[in-house]
C-alpha cells in the first residue's frame, strides 16, 4: 500500500509533527510551509538528514497546489479553522492544531465542511495523549471508576518568560489579541475525552490583571482563567488555564466518579518540566468507603513501540498524529481515539462561550449541541471574538474592562530579545 503522502503547515510548532511523519511507517512527509525562511530551512535540513527531499513553500497559495492526500495545520491558533475549511474542500484529509476555531461562525462552517466532504478532520490536543490523561481515559473507559460526577483540568502556564520567542514583537500576533478564556482545550479536553461526555452550560472567570510582570504586549494582561462546566450526564467540571504564578507549571487532572476516582500528580519526584509520572486510581469495592488505591506511572498502551520513539509534550504529539493516519487507513485505533470535529468544537466553544459568560457577569451559557443542524441556524452568523479582521460589528475587548495598550518600544524590545535568543 502506498504511503498517505502528507504536508505541514507551520515549520514552528509543526516540527514535531515533521519529526512524526519523517518516521511513520504509513505516511510521508512530502512539503513543509511557512513564512519564516530559518524555520523552513530547518524543516528542510530534517528531511535532508533521513534521505528525503521534500518542498518547502514559503507561499500557502503555492503550497496548497502540491499533491497531497492530508495537510497538519500548525500555523498561528485563530487561523485554524479557515485553512481546513478550505483544504477540506479541495480533497485533503486535515489534522488541525490547538484551537479548532475563532468563532462559533467558524466552528458551523468547519463541521459542515467535514460533513460536506466526508473526509477525516482530527483534531490535536496532544494533552488528550500524554500518558496520564491517555491511561484515565483507558481506565475510565474500563468502567473502572463509574459514571463521571466531578472533574478538574488544569494548565498553568505562566508564558511571560518566553513571549518573546512565541510573539516575535508582532503587534498584531494573535497570543497579543486572545481573550483569556480562548486557550482552553488544553484543561478541558482531555476530561471530555476520559469521559466521552458533550459540555451543556458553561459559566466564565476571569482574574485580576497581575501589574508586577513588564510589559510584553498582552492586550488582556497577564491573566488567569476558569471555566466551570457541566456535562450531559448532570457532572461538573472546573477548567483552570492562564497566566498563573507557578513553576514549573501544572498539568494536572482529576476525575470523580460513581465508584472511585483518579488523580494525576503535581509534583511527582521525576518531574522533569514535561508532564507528570504518575497517576492515583480509587475503587470503591462492595462495601461503601472501602476499595482499593493504586499509584503507578503509565505505560504507553497503544502501539508502544513505535510511541516511545518520541518525547515531545510526553510523547503526545506523536499520538495525534498518529491517529490520524490510522483514521485516514478506517483501522480501529484510528477510528477511537482521534479527536472529531464535534468534539473539537465542544473543546473550543466552551472559551468562546466562558468569555461571554465573563462579560455578562459570570452568567451561565448553554452550549448548543452543533452536531445537531438545526441547533446551527441560531450561531450561523456569530462572529464575536477579539480579532477585529474577524469580528465585524461584533468585536469584544481582550479583558471585561478593555484593552491594554503599549507603545512601539514595548514590541520593539520583544522582537529583540527574541532574535537575540534566536540567533545565540
Amino acid at each position: 500500500m502506498a504511503k498517505l503522502k502528507i504536508g505541514v503547515f507551520g515549520a514552528y510548532r509543526g516540527m514535531t509533527m515533521v519529526n512524526v511523519l519523517l518516521n511513520h511507517p504509513d505516511a510521508e512527509l512530502v512539503a513543509v510551509c511557512d513564512k519564516f525562511v530559518p524555520a523552513l530551512e530547518k524543516a528542510g535540513k530534517t528531511a535532508k538528514d533521513v534521505g528525503l527531499n521534500i518542498a518547502l513553500y514559503e507561499s500557502f497559495d503555492e503550497f496548497f497546489k502540491h499533491d497531497m492526500d492530508a495537510v497538519v495545520l500548525a500555523n498561528y491558533a485563530n487561523e485554524h479553522a479557515p485553512f481546513a475549511i478550505r483544504l477540506l474542500k479541495s480533497g485533503r484529509h486535515v489534522l488541525s492544531e490547538v484551537l479548532p476555531c475563532e468563532t462559533i461562525q467558524q466552528g458551523i462552517e468547519l463541521i459542515e465542511a467535514v460533513e460536506e466532504s466526508g473526509l477525516v478532520y482530527a483534531y490535536a490536543e496532544n494533552y488528550c495523549y500524554m500518558d496520564h490523561t491517555f491511561e484515565m481515559r483507558r481506565r475510565y473507559e474500563n468502567g473502572d471508576i463509574g459514571d463521571i460526577m466531578y472533574a478538574e483540568g488544569e494548565y498553568v502556564h505562566d508564558c511571560a518568560g518566553i513571549w518573546p520567542s512565541i510573539t516575535y514583537g508582532e503587534r498584531s500576533h494573535w497570543r497579543n489579541n486572545l481573550f483569556p478564556n480562548f486557550y482552553c482545550t488544553h484543561s478541558i479536553g482531555p476530561i471530555l475525552t476520559i469521559s466521552g461526555r458533550r459540555p451543556v452550560r458553561v459559566s466564565g472567570f476571569i482574574t485580576q490583571r497581575n501589574l508586577t510582570v513588564p510589559p510584553l504586549g498582552l492586550k488582556s494582561g497577564e491573566v488567569g482563567a476558569v471555566e466551570m462546566l457541566t456535562l450531559d450526564n448532570g457532572a461538573i467540571v472546573k477548567s483552570v488555564h492562564g497566566h498563573l504564578k507557578r513553576e514549573p507549571g501544572s498539568v494536572n487532572y482529576e476525575v470523580y466518579g460513581t465508584k472511585g476516582s483518579m488523580e494525576s500528580q503535581r509534583f511527582p519526584p521525576s518531574y522533569q518540566g514535561e508532564r507528570p509520572d504518575e497517576i492515583q486510581v480509587y475503587m470503591e469495592g462492595d462495601t461503601v468507603c472501602q476499595g482499593t488505591m493504586e499509584r503507578y506511572t503509565p505505560q504507553k498502551f497503544v502501539d508502544g513501540d513505535l510511541a516511545k520513539k518520541y518525547s515531545t509534550h510526553g510523547g503526545s504529539d506523536f499520538y495525534a498524529t498518529h491517529f490520524f493516519i490510522q483514521k485516514i487507513l478506517g483501522r480501529e485505533d484510528g477510528m477511537h481515539y482521534s479527536i472529531d470535529v464535534y468534539t473539537a468544537i465542544d473543546m473550543g466553544i466552551c472559551g468562546i462561550l466562558a468569555y461571554r459568560s465573563a462579560l455578562n457577569g459570570n452568567a451561565p451559557m448553554e452550549i448548543p449541541n452543533l452536531r445537531n443542524p438545526d441547533e446551527r441556524e441560531k450561531w450561523r452568523n456569530d462572529t464575536a471574538c477579539t480579532n477585529p479582521a474577524i469580528a465585524g460589528d461584533q468585536l469584544l475587548p481582550c479583558y471585561p474592562s478593555g484593552n491594554m495598550e503599549y507603545p512601539d518600544e514595548v514590541f520593539e524590545k520583544v522582537r529583540n530579545m527574541w532574535l537575540e535568543e534566536y540567533n545565540a
